[in-house]
């Protein structure tokens, strides 16, 4: 039977990770969630007993994760899309279906489609976006690791896209894409609509990659949870902003001070592992939750 999109009990079990405390007389190096802790840890990412209950849990949080870009302001149009690798079927993934505002995208509205494009599960009352399915494919197919994709047609990304340039290790969140964590797509041949174009591209991302700007586009993130992929895109979109402010600063004479590389390097490796990413994003995901009384999660 082919996985639905209908949410069912998405509990996490008793399997969660939770990390234990450190004693003070304990040598061993703290995780960077640990680190962050002040007192117990956060717990880790939630395990689960069956696909079924991890396939509601990684879609409630993915339509959560479009409600999140709908009040970032990230939506233009019918461009915009995430996808999810399916949990049981790693050949497969979750986006969603084209037309469809962000901000009433709930888990039962998303559709399942496998690597040739055939749609296989979920909603099918509307078609998945075309364009959106030869980027998220592609990236999904280069890099196993990869769990969730999110892109879209930001402001900010596509204003700093127009440089072609990869942003500049000018404040402590941006060292989040420091070294390899960040790429840039340097050609442009309009919508996509070749499966060359979308290998490409990914190629582009390379095996480390977690940001990508898509010249003269808009931005891609990457992740190994859906929140991980949601939080960068966000943080990178306003890395853009950023970028431009101080390069309006720069252009009247005001010189750039940059952090340097060990600063940038040592900032990357406390706060991009998975779990600390993934815990980035759970504020704003718990803040929608309780503006839409959980509407998406159904």
């Amino acid at each position: 039977m082919a996985p639905s999109a209908v949410a069912v009990d998405s509990t996490p079990t008793s399997q969660s990770k939770q990390i234990a405390p450190r004693s003070k007389d304990d040598n061993k190096e703290l995780t960077p969630l640990q680190a962050i802790s002040q007192g117990t840890p956060l717990p880790g990412i939630p395990l689960f007993s069956s696909y079924d209950k991890q396939r509601a849990w990684i879609l409630s949080h993915m339509a959560g994760a479009f409600r999140v870009f709908a009040r970032h302001n990230l939506t233009e149009g019918m461009s915009g899309h995430i996808s999810v690798r399916d949990p049981e079927f790693p050949h497969q993934f979750w986006t969603n279906p084209l037309g469809r505002h962000f901000g009433l995208l709930k888990a039962s509205d998303m559709v399942l489609v496998d690597y040739d494009g055939n749609v296989v599960g979920g909603n099918r009352s509307r078609p998945a976006n075309a364009a959106g399915f030869l980027i998220h494919s592609a990236v999904h197919k280069a890099r196993p690791d990869v769990a969730a994709a999110c892109h879209c047609h930001g402001r900010a990304g596509k204003a700093w896209s127009a440089f072609g340039r990869k942003l500049e290790m000018i404040n402590q969140d941006v060292t989040y894409f420091y070294g390899e964590a960040q790429a840039v797509y340097k050609e442009f041949g309009g919508v996509v609509f070749s499966e060359e174009e979308g290998t490409r591209l990914a190629a582009a991302l390379g095996p480390k990659g977690k940001g990508l700007i898509l010249r003269n586009h808009g931005l891609l993130t990457v992740g190994g949870t859906v929140d991980e992929a949601a939080y960068l895109y966000t943080l990178m979109e306003r890395s853009c902003q950023i970028q431009l402010m101080v390069e309006a600063a720069a252009a009247n004479g005001i010189p750039k001070i940059y952090v340097d590389d060990e600063a940038a390097a040592y900032t990357f490796k406390m706060a991009s592992d998975p779990e600390s990413l993934y815990w980035e994003f759970q504020p704003d995901l718990e803040y929608e939750h309780v503006l839409s009384d959980g509407a998406f999660e159904h």
